[in-house]
């Protein structure tokens, strides 16, 4: 489970590469940090996929102290260098939170709910600010379309003392593996004391809620999206293809983190992920079928507004956001 510690983040011109997390690779398409800064202030950014409206919804950023175990194999020197080769600052990891939203036809649909607010003072941003900037009420969610069950993507989904939805109306979209995994009541004993709690939580609070829904590898959720195994990070971990008018997004949750460190050198493991190697396979699988297909993704913890196109960058990957 995720313990974060984060300062306030305080957004300026000055400050865009900061909190952006902006690596050389990186481009605004006629957006000049001032005006990405302005983004990352106002909370939220639309954009096209065909004629589906999607909305990025900034939740904050984990300003993450460094440490030997985050990047498996990889010394916080080698981390360092990654992110100074990518024009980063080096005495921290700032890894930012954005989700999206989809308006399609006549509804709402989130992809991954943020943290609610429940993991550091700085974290929060979208149920705070993001969601009513953008003017999305979140009883007019119709749907939420979860990626897998680590709390910077579920807590958003309930209060954070009595578990009460905070999307009520919404249906709760998710891969039967990854409900699967986390609903086994033999998982507590198997994981380690600090990851019990959000265990715990899960199987206290979702097999009450009779809004779950849950989806097989290339469902149709919802029209125009199809649910698609990116299993590694976690055992059932599921991005989700929107198609519309010819054009195609991939919402890839955490297929990678930071693209500084983790497209740019896809081989790197997560310290949080299930299944390492399965991650890189699913990463580099997942890379080049957007470059081949000539899609779009979205990465969660990408820089803000965290969608845009990818390219290869020779061993590895480098993340163009869109302007």
């Amino acid at each position: 489970m995720l313990t974060l510690n984060r300062r306030d983040l305080i957004v300026s011109a000055a400050g865009a590469a900061l909190a952006l997390g902006l690596d050389r690779r990186v481009t605004f398409l006629g957006a000049s940090p001032a005006s990405a800064a302005a983004m990352v202030d106002q909370g939220f950014h639309r954009f096209q996929v065909g004629d589906v409206e999607m909305t990025a919804l900034y939740d904050g950023l984990w300003e993450k102290p460094h440490d030997p175990n985050f990047i498996k194999g990889v010394s916080i020197e080698q981390t360092k260098a990654a992110l100074a080769a990518g024009g980063l600052p080096t005495d921290a990891i700032r890894i930012p939170f954005t989700a999206m939203a989809a308006r399609i036809g006549d509804k709402t649909v989130l992809f991954d709910a943020g943290t609610g607010g429940q993991l550091a003072p700085s974290a929060g941003l979208m149920r705070g600010k993001s969601l009513a900037a953008a003017g999305i009420d979140p009883a007019a969610v119709s749907a939420v379309l979860i990626s897998h069950f680590h709390p910077d993507h579920i807590f958003g989904l309930m209060e954070k003392e009595t578990n009460a939805p905070l999307f009520p109306n919404a249906e709760i979209v998710v891969a039967a593996k990854e409900y699967g995994f986390w609903t086994d009541p033999a998982l507590i004993a198997r994981l380690p004391q600090s990851a019990q709690g959000l265990a715990k939580r899960i199987q206290t609070v979702f097999p009450g809620w009779k809004t779950i829904r849950r989806v097989e590898d290339g469902a149709e959720v919802l029209p125009g999206v199809r649910s698609v195994a990116t299993n590694g990070h976690t055992p059932g971990h599921t991005s989700y293809q929107v198609a519309s008018g010819g054009k195609v997004l991939y919402v890839l949750g955490d297929v990678s983190n930071i693209p500084a460190l983790f497209l740019k050198n896809p081989g790197w493991h997560f310290a949080f992920d299930n299944d390492g190697d399965m991650a890189e396979a699913t990463r580099r699988a997942m890379m080049d079928r957007a470059i081949a297909e000539g899609a779009m993704i979205a990465g969660y913890h990408y820089p803000f507004p965290a969608a845009g196109t990818v390219e290869k960058d020779g061993n590895g990957y480098a993340f163009v956001p869109i302007g």
